[in-house]
């Protein structure tokens, strides 16, 4: 059974940096792509940022530049650097992982930026 536990969330100020990890329970390779995606309150779930098999990247226009996306395969973990964080970053970020025509998500983890 697939599983993504995410972890890493929790309270900063703005500026501050904070590392999300996404761990699966079987090899991240097994899927085309795994992403983070966001849900600010009130507002619809949102993709953060995209890696796929082939390690390609992808970002959100709005965290360009201080989000960064990466894997480390051994560990069939996921993880999202986060630089530079703003108020408006604030909120539930959840990993996922996609193989057609499976989708899989994790249980979230909140993320606060105080001003």
């Amino acid at each position: 059974q697939v599983q993504l536990v995410e972890s890493g969330g929790g309270l900063v100020q703005a500026g501050g940096s904070l590392r999300l990890s996404c761990t699966t329970t079987v090899s991240i390779l097994n899927f085309n792509v795994m992403s983070w995606y966001r849900r600010a309150p009130g507002k619809q779930r949102d993709m953060v940022a995209v890696i796929t098999s082939g390690g390609g990247t992808n970002y959100a226009d709005s965290v360009k530049g201080r989000f960064t996306i990466s894997r480390d395969t051994a560990k069939n973990t996921v993880s999202l650097q986060m630089n530079s964080l703003e108020p408006e970053d604030t909120a539930v970020y959840y990993c996922n992982a996609y193989n057609f025509p499976r989708n899989y998500w994790g249980q979230g983890t909140q993320v606060t930026v105080s001003s």
